[in-house]
């Protein structure tokens, strides 16, 4: 039996993908699924309500059995960073595994449909472990890049999701890929989530963890007025030479957002959290 998986972040490209494969390929029973944190935007929530709609099925969710806070105990209050990712691996990847193990064990095989464009070089985080799990990319095999995933969704009326007024990427409110300048929207935005994060931070620093959140600083030293209009500053510097060098696309005059790996190079995120 062939079974079809379809990972949904929050994100626009997996969304884009989940579109792109009911319109293009009806014919193929996708399961679409979402693994859980807990620590999602409430943005992402409302757009996977968005896109369930559109899909007419259940967006099925993997909550990982143990959340965050304890994974972060197990880490002795170890911050997850860039060099140690245990909340990917804990928090998706490890939910996804555990669904599909008895597809593999009934001696299923899974197609595992991944939202990697065209224009991008294909990003870390799903490897296959076993020969019945099959990955796909579609959009890289269609020829679909950025613009053409914009479009997709506008097409069908989905758009962006609502985060993208501040930040370009999906992942959990505290993830550690975010610019500095998305930690300053985040307290301007979500207060609430900013203050966890904080304290997330300081219980771990206490603890001894080589980590904070932010690159080189605490949240504690970025949330400091000075420091928010320095961050500030900077980004708007960035923007106007990326604006400058950047030619219009008359199809998309206001609309097209700059990424924010634009801005600051690419990061190497999890594709399973930003997707």
């Amino acid at each position: 039996m062939e079974r079809h998986v379809l990972g949904l972040s929050g994100g626009r490209d997996s969304a884009a993908l989940a579109v792109y494969m009911r319109e293009q390929h009806p014919e193929i029973d996708i399961e679409y699924f979402f693994t859980d944190t807990g620590k999602e935007l409430p943005e992402v929530y409302e757009f996977l309500a968005q896109l369930e709609g559109f899909l007419g099925k259940p967006i099925i969710r993997l909550n990982p059995d143990r959340d965050f806070d304890f994974w972060l105990k197990q880490y002795n209050n170890f911050l997850p960073s860039p060099q140690t990712r245990w909340c990917t691996r804990q928090l998706k990847i490890r939910p996804f595994e555990r669904w599909v193990a008895p597809m593999l064990e009934d001696g299923d095989t899974v197609f595992s449909y991944v939202a990697i464009r065209a224009d991008e070089e294909y990003r870390e985080g799903y490897a296959s472990k076993h020969d019945r799990l099959i990955v796909r990319l579609p959009l890289k095999d269609a020829s679909i890049d950025k613009a053409s995933v914009l479009e997709i969704l506008d097409s069908v009326g989905l758009g962006l999701p609502a985060y993208y007024e501040w930040r370009t990427r999906s992942g959990c409110t505290f993830c550690f890929f975010q610019q500095k300048i998305e930690w300053v929207r985040l307290m301007e935005r979500h207060p609430n989530y900013f203050e966890e994060a904080r304290h997330y931070e300081k219980t771990a620093l206490d603890d001894g963890s080589p980590f904070t959140w932010s690159h080189g600083e605490s949240l504690d030293e970025l949330a400091r007025p000075e420091r928010v209009e320095e961050i500030r500053r900077d980004h708007e510097q960035r923007l106007a030479r990326i604006r400058a060098r950047t030619p219009m696309n008359p199809l998309r005059p206001d609309r097209e957002p700059i990424d924010i790996d634009d801005l600051y190079g690419q990061a190497k995120v999890c594709i399973a959290c930003h997707k």
